[in-house]
Parts: C-alpha cells; sequence; structure tokens
C-alpha cells in the first residue's frame, strides 16, 4: 500500500541549528476515526522500519490484535531523515535542486516528534488514545507524550530507553564507522557508502538479535562440510545485502545521529524530575534477552513512572523479539489496555 503524503511549506527549525525550507512527511493510516474522535492510536516506527506498520509488524494490526483497524484509526508516519517519503537525505534541496545526501542538516528526536505533531493536527488529531513506540520508536513516543501529555491517554513504551545509553552511542558510532570506510561515503549519488551500510547492518544486528538468537536459528545444518561458508556467515551477509537494497547510508547516518541525541531529560531538570511528572497510563514492556535496552533497564524507567505497569516478554530473539513474538504481545497488550470505551 502506497502511502499517503503530507506536504508542510512552512520553514521547519531545527534544534541543532538551521532550518528545513519545508516538509513532506508519509503516513500510513489503519480504520477509521470514530464520530466522537476518540480513538486514534499512533505508531512510532524503529530505525529502518517505514509507515506501513503492517509489513513491519506483522500480525498486529489485524482484527483482534492490538492494534485493530475495526476498533481503531491507527496512524504511522515515516520519519524525519528516512528514504521512505519523508523528508530526509535523498529529498531536493530547493536550493540546489539537487539531492542533498551528506549535506541534509542533523536532526534530533525533538525535531522528528515536532514533525509528527504537524501532521497530527493537520489529520484533525487533538486527542490521540494511545501513542505506542518500540526501539527508536519509543525515542519518539515518550518524547512526545513528555510534550504534549494532555493529547494521550495511554503510552506503550517498547525495548525502548529515555535516554542514548552510552553502550549504544557506542554501537552507533561502529556502524558509523564501517559506514565511513567506504571511500565512496560522501559522493553525491543515492548508493554511495553501499558496502559500508551492509557492514554497519551485520554489526547492529549482533545486538539486535544477541546471541541466544543467533545460536538458536544460525546452526550449520548436519550436511556441513569443512570449508563451506557457515550459515552465520551467509546470514549476515544477506541481511547486509537486505538492508543496501532497500535503504541507503545518508539516511541510516542520519537516524544513527538521531538516536545519539535522545534524551527527555535535556533542558527539563534530568530523566528522574520528567518522569516523575509524566501522568499517563504507561505500559512498560521488556524482552528477557534484549542487549540493546536490557530488561533491568525497562524496569527502572517503570519504576521512575507514577502508576506505569511492567511487562516482560520471553524470547530468545534479543531486542528483535519486539518483531518476533506478536502473539505474546497481542495477548499483553489486550489484557493490559483500556478500550472498552472505544466502540
Amino acid at each position: 500500500m502506497e502511502p499517503r503524503i503530507y506536504h508542510y511549506d512552512q520553514p521547519f527549525p531545527l534544534e541543532m541549528g538551521g532550518e528545513l525550507p519545508g516538509l513532506t512527511i508519509a503516513y500510513h493510516t489503519y480504520g477509521n476515526l470514530n464520530e466522537r474522535g476518540d480513538n486514534a492510536v499512533w505508531v512510532c516506527h524503529a530505525l529502518t522500519a517505514n509507515s506501513e506498520v503492517d509489513d513491519w509488524w506483522p500480525h498486529t494490526v489485524e482484527t483482534g490484535c492490538f492494534l485493530d483497524p475495526d476498533r481503531y484509526f491507527v496512524v504511522c508516519a515515516n520519519i524525519l531523515g528516512s528514504c521512505y517519503g519523508t523528508t530526509g537525505p535523498a529529498s531536493i534541496n530547493p536550493e540546489t535542486g539537487s539531492p542533498y545526501y551528506g549535506s541534509f542538516p542533523r536532526v534530533t528526536i525533538r525535531d522528528i516528534v515536532r514533525a509528527h505533531v504537524i501532521l497530527a493536527d493537520a489529520l484533525g488529531l487533538e486527542h490521540i488514545h494511545r501513542i505506542v513506540g518500540s526501539s527508536v520508536g519509543g525515542f519518539q513516543a515518550i518524547e512526545w507524550a513528555v510534550t504534549q501529555p494532555e493529547r494521550f491517554d495511554e503510552l506503550v513504551f517498547i525495548a525502548s530507553d529515555v535516554k542514548a545509553s552510552p553502550w549504544l552511542i557506542a554501537v552507533d558510532e561502529t556502524q558509523r564507522m564501517a559506514i565511513f570506510a567506504d571511500s565512496t561515503y560522501g559522493q553525491p549519488r543515492k548508493d554511495a557508502g553501499a558496502k559500508g551500510l551492509g557492514a554497519a547492518r551485520a554489526l547492529g544486528l549482533l545486538t539486535y538479535r544477541g546471541p541466544s538468537g543467533y545460536n538458536a536459528t544460525q546452526q550449520d545444518k548436519p550436511d556441513y562440510r569443512l570449508g563451506q561458508l557457515h550459515r552465520a556467515q551467509t546470514y549476515q551477509e544477506h541481511q547486509g545485502n537486505k538492508l543496501v537494497n532497500r535503504f541507503d547510508a545518508y539516511s541510516y547516518v542520519s537516524i544513527l545521529d538521531s538516536f545519539d541525541t535522545h534524551d527527555i531529560g535535556r533542558g527539563r531538570g534530568g530523566v528522574e524530575k520528567v518522569l516523575s511528572e509524566l501522568n499517563l497510563n504507561t505500559i512498560v514492556i521488556g524482552l528477557t534477552t534484549d542487549l540493546c535496552f536490557p530488561p533491568s533497564d525497562m524496569r527502572h524507567i517503570a519504576g521512575m513512572i507514577p502508576g506505569a505497569r511492567y511487562h516482560e516478554i520471553d524470547s530468545p530473539f534479543g531486542h528483535d523479539g519486539f518483531l518476533v513474538e506478536h502473539e505474546q504481545l497481542n495477548n499483553l497488550l489486550l489484557e493490559s489496555v483500556s478500550y472498552t470505551h472505544l466502540t
């Protein structure tokens, strides 16, 4: 399904300085807004996903699931800096008539959220019943909830954080180093840095899946012969090539940079103060084997939010468990979230 496009024709100032002359925002919707306008659910997507939620989050946007389009009006917008229709490095710079590529200005999670606000206003969504975010999507969801708590009833915060950790900043820097080591990166073309991007993706996957995920799925077959490539090797190559075929290095670097600036406490008195003042029905979900956002960290975050409920998904698939364990996720959220008034 092709995304819808919203054009914002006013200057868009950026947190780190400078501005974009306007925005193009790609988005998808599922279901319909009810007469009371109180059944909207906004989904914030992760690093290399897009606005087509039912494509990258299987068995969630279905009848009887927690993003049921028969019950909810589900909205997801492609994030600023991406390459799936929203303004990003591959967009045309009106000052030059050519794509931005490496000259695309740096954006933050707060910039991404302000773009969401612009779209939500344009769609007439003064009130959003629930905001859902996982991974980098969780960064956006909690930032928006802190910025406009009066706009939401519920926050569902899955496998994410309230501030970029040194561990994940180091992971991101290692991925950038792989991209920058590709001598084609910086050239004014969409496929610049492709080999570096493939290597970066392979590095990132090690943290997304972790040892339990790899050991459960990438064992060599019984007919493996000495000298052949191991299954884990071909998996890394395949995943690197798969991303290269659908993404670009400039957008990847842009979003990694946005990731590293994430801190909901910046300029607000710190994380603990901000979370202690968050007055939303909040559900925090961790994953037992997540190396990116360990369950101990998720429990700590839940403990700082008044009344927040913490749940944990048991999965061998590490951080990627939020994509894989849809049955557990659906069961948990269908039991936990309030929707009885939405008819």
